[in-house]
C-alpha cells in the first residue's frame, strides 16, 4: 500500500506536525531509502515523547541521556547526525543547529 505523502519543505520535513502518523513516517523513510528498524523507531517515538513533554526538540546530548543510549551509538546507528532523521521521521521541527 502506497500512501500520498503530505506537503514537506525542502529538507523533507512535514510542513504541518498534524500531518504525522506512523504510516507517513514509514513512507517518508521508505522514500529516503532509510530502514526504520525497532531501535530507530523507538528513538523516533522517544523524541516525540520528549517534544510532547518539553515543547522542544532535544539536543543530541540530552536526547542520548533521555533514551539511555551513548550518543556515539546513536551516530553509528544513523550514519549521520541522528537528530535530523529522528525529528524528520518523527514529524517534529528541525533541530536547532541543523542547517
Amino acid at each position: 500500500m502506497t500512501i500520498e505523502l503530505p506537503e514537506r519543505d525542502g529538507d523533507g520535513y512535514l510542513r504541518s506536525m498534524d500531518d504525522w502518523s506512523e504510516e507517513v513516517a514509514r513512507a517518508m523513510a521508505e522514500a529516503d531509502e532509510v530502514e526504520l528498524d525497532d531501535d530507530r523507531w523507538n528513538q523516533i517515538l522517544k523524541a516525540r515523547e520528549y517534544f510532547d513533554d518539553e515543547g522542544v526538540v532535544p539536543p543530541i546530548r540530552k536526547f542520548a541521556k533521555f533514551v539511555g543510549i551513548d550518543q556515539k551509538l546513536l551516530f553509528k546507528q544513523w550514519k549521520t547526525g541522528p537528530m535530523k532523521p529522528i525529528t524528520k521521521y518523527g514529524g517534529l521541527p528541525k533541530p536547532t543547529g541543523c542547517v
